[in-house]
């Protein structure tokens, strides 16, 4: 049987609803549209992403259950923090945007291709200095060695991708990021999709409805509003 998913119209930032999600492959809800800033915040906001490779059209998802992190239930084990105290790396917050989606988007050595293209990169930049997409960067020396990016709306972070040119860099940098929301007393890390690297951190799966509604009730609060990440450690 051949199943069919919606294509966006391009004058129009509606999705469909997500409990309209395929359940195979998990999530996938439509296709189509752009990467305008107003459709990626207004799909953030109801907890939909983009995710598509090079030669597929713009998809858009909304997986159940969600993988998130609890900022006070990250499990940092005792050589992270150990690592974490060392005077070996420093992290920064949004200095290194671009670089950063940058080695997050080189083949590795687990997968072929890359789902961050070129486009992909430009929309997220044209995020960064609206101020809604966020890098943590891990340093060593000034050599940037690990870190992450993704958008923060409504007091949540929507993690996108992380790196490690050296290891254990980037539980590090979502170590710190977890530490920084846990300080500000933002509730939740959106982590999309399940992986063992990911629970051995804490992260725990949620059903869609809990995960949209703990979205909605934080945008009741906070409304589309910017998290604001500012440095943990200073710059040398």
């Amino acid at each position: 049987m051949t199943t069919y998913i919606p294509w966006l119209d391009d004058e129009s930032l509606e999705f469909p609803p997500t409990t309209e999600a395929l359940e195979y492959p998990n999530g996938l809800l439509a296709a189509g549209g752009d990467l305008t800033p107003n459709r990626l915040i207004r799909a953030y906001a109801q907890g939909i992403f983009p995710w598509f490779s090079e030669d597929e059209p713009i998809m858009w998802w909304s997986p159940t259950p969600r993988c998130v992190i609890y900022p006070d239930n990250f499990h940092a084990s005792k050589s992270l923090k150990k690592l974490a105290r060392k005077d070996i790396y420093h992290v920064r917050f949004n200095t290194n945007f671009l670089q950063v989606i940058e080695e997050c988007s080189k083949e590795r050595q687990d997968q072929a291709g890359t789902w961050i293209t070129e486009d992909m990169k430009l929309a997220y930049f044209e995020l960064h200095q609206l101020g809604f997409a966020h890098s943590v960067e891990v340093y060593k020396e000034e050599q940037l060695v690990g870190g992450l990016y993704g958008v923060g709306i409504g007091g949540i972070f929507f993690g996108e991708s992380m790196f490690s040119n050296e290891p254990n860099t980037s539980k590090l940098a979502i170590y710190k990021l977890s530490e920084l929301m846990k300080a500000k007393d933002l509730p939740l890390i959106d982590c999309q999709v399940t992986s063992e690297h990911l629970l051995r951190l804490g992260a725990e799966e949620i059903d869609r409805n809990e995960f949209e509604n703990t979205l909605t009730s934080n945008l009741n609060t906070y409304g589309l509003t910017k998290i604001q990440l500012t440095e943990l450690d200073k710059p040398r």
